[in-house]
């Protein structure tokens, strides 16, 4: 039976990494557990902001977080970004490396977002074995984020949670279980989200990203610049004592039992303070602290006004830094000639 989180720490709670916060993590070295950052953002950066995220993996443990590797793509495994991966996951000592079940694009043309699989056998084979050949390079396990999904296609034969489930198995990689993308998906295509968590492997879960959502009411986005809803706290304290109960029948201490948690904070991005006051209910939702939770209203009440924009060098999910490399071929005729299904569905109308 494989070990809870594949054997991998307890890291507590913590935030992403922006430049935004740079100066208040320098002079208030605050009292978070963790910190993650965009690994594009450091892959060819050699001034402030890799100086910041030297200064902070000396202090803090660090998670890399990727929007690039594009393992569901049908074009080669990128082997120059995966060596700077590497050098910088060694450099950082980075506890994992995380990236998204998705591909970017094809034919080397970037589309700049993470684009959902058709969930089916042949692909289910083909990102297995990406993902053991990604690893093996790495040498480290890799971590695998469930996407926020808007189309789905008619070709599938399976749910998300079932191949993710099978996937994280046959690969022996881990999953990075993002509560807020399984609630947004769930409202665009109609699925239950708590049938959603009881599908997935525990002991595979290896980290928690929560996140605030923009609700249009036909359909939801992952726009990461909101407070975390109600129903994604409920899904979280699920999927927290889910996975703390697989801890517990191995034998972990309640100290050890827990899964990293990840508050992502993207765009309108308030001052640290506000992301303190997030963690804070985190704890309370899985009852870790006493205070009780804050209701969405409150806290979007509580919220301050944004900070400074983001230093050029940031990156938001689902957007990278590299930029899209030239191809002979235009994108229209990388569509037209290669064999990637079209989409079915997107968000819950059909497309003709």
């Amino acid at each position: 039976m494989v070990a809870p989180r594949l054997g991998l720490p307890a890291l507590g709670m913590g935030v992403g990494l922006r430049s935004a916060h740079f100066r208040h993590i320098l002079e208030q070295r605050p009292r978070v557990d963790w910190f993650e950052a965009i690994s594009e953002n450091y892959l060819d950066s050699h001034g402030r902001p890799r100086a910041v995220l030297d200064w902070v993996a000396d202090r803090y443990p660090v998670v890399l977080h990727g929007v690039s590797l594009s393992i569901g793509s049908t074009d080669p495994l990128n082997f120059e970004y995966l060596r700077k991966l590497k050098a910088l996951a060694t450099a950082v000592r980075a506890a994992w490396v995380s990236d998204h079940l998705c591909w970017t694009g094809v034919l080397g043309q970037n589309t700049h977002d993470l684009l959902p699989l058709p969930l089916t056998e042949a692909a289910l084979r083909h990102v297995i074995n990406r993902v053991r050949c990604v690893q093996d390079f790495l040498e480290r396990p890799l971590v695998l984020e469930n996407p926020s999904s808007y189309v789905t296609f008619r070709q599938s034969t399976m749910t998300e949670w079932e191949f993710l489930s099978r996937l994280t198995e046959e690969a022996d990689c881990g999953l990075l279980l993002d509560v807020n993308n399984v609630y947004v998906s769930s409202r665009n295509h109609d699925f239950d989200p708590e049938e959603y968590l009881r599908g997935l492997p525990a002991a595979r879960i290896v980290q928690f990203h929560l996140a605030g959502h923009t609700d249009l009411g036909t359909h939801v986005i992952d726009t990461h610049d909101h407070p975390v809803v109600d129903p994604v706290w409920r899904l979280y304290r699920q999927a927290w004592e889910m996975t703390s109960r697989v801890a517990a029948e191995e034998g972990a201490s309640s100290a050890a039992a827990g899964v990293s948690t990840l508050l992502e904070w993207d765009a309108h991005i308030p001052p640290f303070e506000r992301l303190e006051q997030e963690l804070r209910k985190a704890r309370c939702w899985i009852g870790q602290a006493t205070d009780p939770p804050a209701t969405v209203a409150e806290a979007a009440s509580d919220a301050a006004e944004p900070s400074d924009a983001a230093e050029p060098n940031d990156t938001a999910e689902p957007n990278d830094t590299a930029e899209a490399s030239d191809a002979d071929k235009t994108i229209d005729e990388a569509w037209t000639d290669h064999p990637i299904p079209q989409p079915a569905v997107w968000a819950v109308a059909e497309v003709e």
